[in-house]
């Protein structure tokens, strides 16, 4: 098996954060492979691919473990209900063998590793989001140059590994999948500037308020403003990543003034939108 065919693109479609730079959509088709069915030949093993058109990968899954992040532009994996944003320093860790999907918008510039399992633990035995340091990506972009010796790399790889730890913040979304709650995340994912109400949407769906929120708690861990607000900052984070001004993007993801964006924005990732947009 030729070192490509277990390379990845990142990891369901999203529906995209404004409007696409290109009509047709690559979709591609991947194997599905549980950890460790192929022996690879190498620690760590790096990928860099412009993505040209709107591209999705169909699920799929690796023997070997798999780091994503971006050089340039947001990305999304989806690991059954649950979807991550992947930014140039928000990276996404998918354990060997796990089945996932993924998205990526026309223009992004899409980073992969791949981690033989003989020669590197999982850091974790789900999916989990990984923070890409300044240090880890130069470590990185050192072992994707050709002619390192075996003896440089071997200490470059291990430096790597050392860094791999579970971010202490996610940008992941969680969706639902109780059919009462499938007309809200539909509205919220299609146009995150909506702004209906708890109270309206409980008139609308025939319950009460509290039946809404119980129900987004029991399936996402989060109450329904939490997860409207995650919602939209997963769009926000695209829109920024791709050089959207701040003040476009809070009024295109639902937020009356920049300065309560900028709240929402903080409580999810812990940033500023413009700290997130410098890095």
């Amino acid at each position: 098996m030729a070192i490509q065919d277990i390379r990845p693109g990142p990891a369901a479609r999203p529906r995209p954060a404004g409007p696409s730079r290109r009509d047709a959509v690559d979709s591609r088709r991947l194997p599905l492979y549980s950890a460790g069915e192929i022996d690879v030949p190498f620690v760590v093993e790096g990928m860099t691919e412009f993505i040209p058109c709107d591209t999705f990968w169909e699920e799929h899954s690796h023997p070997t473990h798999e780091l994503l992040w971006n050089r340039q532009g947001a990305s999304s994996a989806t690991v059954g209900r649950r979807i991550w944003t992947i930014t140039p320093t928000a990276g996404l860790w998918i354990p060997a063998g796990t089945p996932h999907s993924g998205w990526a918008p026309a223009g992004t510039w899409h980073r992969s590793a791949q981690f033989g399992v003989h020669a590197v633990p999982s850091i974790s035995d789900r999916p989990v989001a990984v923070e890409v340091t300044p240090l880890l990506r130069l470590l990185l972009d050192r072992l994707d140059t050709g002619g390192i010796v075996s003896e440089p790399r071997s200490r470059t790889e291990a430096m790597v590994v050392d860094l791999l730890v579970p971010a202490q913040r996610e940008l992941l979304l969680q969706i639902p999948a109780s059919p009462l709650l499938a007309p809200i995340v539909a509205a919220v994912r299609d146009d995150p500037a909506d702004t209906t109400t708890l109270a309206v949407w409980a008139a609308r769906l025939g319950v009460s308020t509290r039946t809404i929120t119980r129900a987004f708690r029991s399936e996402t861990g989060l109450g329904f403003s939490r997860w409207v607000a995650t919602a939209r900052v997963q769009h926000a984070v695209a829109m920024l990543t791709r050089g959207d001004e701040i003040d476009e993007v809070a009024a295109r993801t639902g937020y009356h003034s920049v300065s309560a964006f900028g709240v929402a924005f903080r409580r999810i990732t812990g940033l500023s939108p413009g700290r997130f947009r410098s890095q």
